[in-house]
């Protein structure tokens, strides 16, 4: 098991410290794992307390929620255990005044008992207190009736409304039944790409095929309802919300809110591309999604997977969800509107194309020779990068080699217009760094050859050295640095030193600096891009990118 903690049996009261110590909202019982906000009023002037909590690993609930127009409180178990009576209790003097108390509690046997028993100790001393429960997991529809679901993501929509309620100053009997009427109006239904490794545990909950996903499962780091075949992520979130919406009884024309939320360990680029696909499929049904969040809300520790929250709403109900609050883990009112997609403003007019020139064939042969190359390179490219980089640079050679194909006609009428249309090509094609660099050392060596449709070897040197310094001057790289340049500096300067002696012979010893340049990165430590990040672990294999370079360089110095 690997984790950042300390000792297992220390998890949650560390933690808790730590989130503490973040939040100057908030303050932590000294014999309780409780958080509290930390400025209160006298209890006489107290309004309706809101509690809730469960077991840790579900950050940032509850604790993250606790703050003005959310919760009051929230108690912490043992990760995955409802916490104790005695720390529900605890919660409940700290927190409640006459106006009594609202315990927000999640549909699970252990947290129905002992927030259940702690109310009504409180009742006894008292305090005011009434319970609501969160059963909002429509997977289990079809095995255990409505009052028996499980609790899941949707209860933060709850918390909201619940605060939201009790901040208005409303009495305890019309706080519970407006977070009794949300809890009615909520659906929400999970799905799990792994499982999660609880910290005392030390082995993750179960296994899961490659290919497979659980689907219609809580947030205890549990199995689903079923196993299925893995899918795209609009199918699988077209298949929750048939079955979100199913079981509310929404059609075209009803206003809901949404919560997408991640289980915690689903990256914010897949939980956008889930959320992208919910509000299209609900929009597509005639819904009107009036408010939308996306994130990490109510997690299972680590595991990786998504839950969608549906919430019927009406003006009412969505004035407690944009009522102000402020809590670590609330991240705004959720107000989205329809999608913008703007067009990208037009490129620049273009000059008409040049008459063809003495070197057109020559040309054309020669940029066929260097995409056929880079193509049939590929595999050897996505290897040395794999080696020292992200493993990139093989497909985007091969993008790269598809967008000089693609050139049009008149594209090889003359040197200067070959190039530029090159360098253009390659900064639309190629992403990542090559794509700009290629790019202004072709654009560079373009501007000097500009007027000449027959180069001499001393002007292709000369172009050929500006497109070196300019890629110098655009990355910041040096000689020995490990990177292209290693190769393209001395291939820069031989040729240079060799244009007396005619074109063919000049680029053969540019060839021939190049690929000693090449051999040599094999014996540098990288101190420039992501490949500086393993310093002498790179050492030993040839740099990526200056094999790239001679993979072109090759390619111009054949014949068809």
């Amino acid at each position: 098991m690997r984790k950042l903690i300390n000792d297992p049996r220390r998890v949650v009261r560390e933690m808790l410290e730590g989130l503490v110590a973040l939040c100057p909202g908030q303050a932590l019982l000294a014999e309780a794992d409780v958080v509290v906000r930390a400025v209160r009023a006298a209890p006489g002037a107290r309004p309706v307390a809101v509690l809730s909590g469960g077991g840790a690993g579900h950050e940032p609930a509850h604790a993250g929620y606790v703050g003005p127009g959310l919760l009051d409180a929230a108690v912490t178990g043992d990760v995955f255990t409802s916490p104790s009576t005695d720390a529900v209790l605890a919660a409940l003097r700290a927190v409640a005044g006459p106006a009594g108390a609202l315990l927000v509690v999640k549909n699970y046997t252990g947290d129905r008992l002992n927030f259940g028993l702690a109310a009504e100790l409180a009742r006894a001393e008292g305090i005011p207190a009434e319970i609501v429960v969160v059963a909002d997991d429509v997977a289990l529809s079809e095995t255990v009736p409505p009052e028996r679901r499980r609790g899941i993501a949707g209860t933060v929509l709850v918390h909201k409304v619940a605060g939201a309620a009790a901040a208005r100053g409303l009495p305890l009997a019309e706080v519970a039944a407006e977070a009794r009427a949300a809890t009615s109006a909520l659906g929400s239904m999970g799905v799990a790409l792994g499982a999660c490794t609880v910290p005392a545990a030390g082995r993750p909950g179960f296994v899961l095929e490659e290919g497979a996903v659980e689907l219609g499962l809580g947030i205890h780091g549990e199995q689903g309802v079923s196993r299925e075949t893995l899918r795209p992520a609009d199918a699988l979130v077209e298949t929750m919300l048939e079955r979100i919406l199913a079981d509310l009884g929404l059609g075209r024309g009803a206003r809901v809110a949404l919560l997408v939320n991640g289980l915690g360990g689903t990256p914010p680029m897949e939980l956008a591309i889930v959320a992208r696909a919910a509000l299209a499929g609900l929009r597509a049904r005639g819904l009107v999604v009036e408010r939308a969040w996306c994130g990490n809300h109510l997690t299972a520790i680590e595991m990786p997977g998504c839950s969608l929250s549906v919430m019927a709403v009406d003006d009412a109900r969505l004035a407690l969800l944009d009522a102000p609050a402020n809590a670590p883990a609330w991240t705004g009112d959720g107000r989205i509107g329809p999608p913008v997609i703007l067009p990208a403003p037009p490129p620049a007019a273009s000059a008409p194309p040049a008459a063809p020139g003495p070197l057109a064939p020559a040309i054309a042969a020669a940029i066929g020779r260097v995409a056929a190359a880079l193509e049939a390179a590929e595999d050897s490219l996505t290897e040395l990068d794999s080696a020292a980089g992200d493993g990139d640079l093989g497909i985007s050679m091969a993008r790269g080699a598809a967008a000089l194909r693609a050139l049009p006609d008149g594209a090889h009428a003359n040197p200067a217009d070959a190039l530029a249309g090159a360098g253009q090509a390659l900064r639309r094609a190629i992403a990542g760094s090559s794509g700009p660099f290629y790019a202004v050392g072709l654009l560079r060596a373009s501007r000097l050859l500009e007027g000449r449709p027959s180069p001499e070897a001393a002007e292709w040197a000369a172009a050929f050295r500006a497109a070196v310094d300019a890629v110098g001057e655009l990355g910041g790289a040096r000689a020995g640095d490990r990177t292209m340049l290693d190769a393209l500096l001395p291939a820069a300067e031989a040729f240079e030193r060799s244009a007396g002696q005619g074109l063919a012979q000049a680029w053969a010893a540019a060839l021939e600096a190049g690929e000693a340049g090449l051999r040599a990165t094999r014996e540098m430590a990288p101190r420039l891009g992501r490949a500086s990040y393993l310093g002498a672990r790179a050492v030993g294999t040839p740099d990526a990118g200056a094999a790239a370079a001679m993979v072109w360089m090759r390619a111009l110095a054949r014949r068809d």
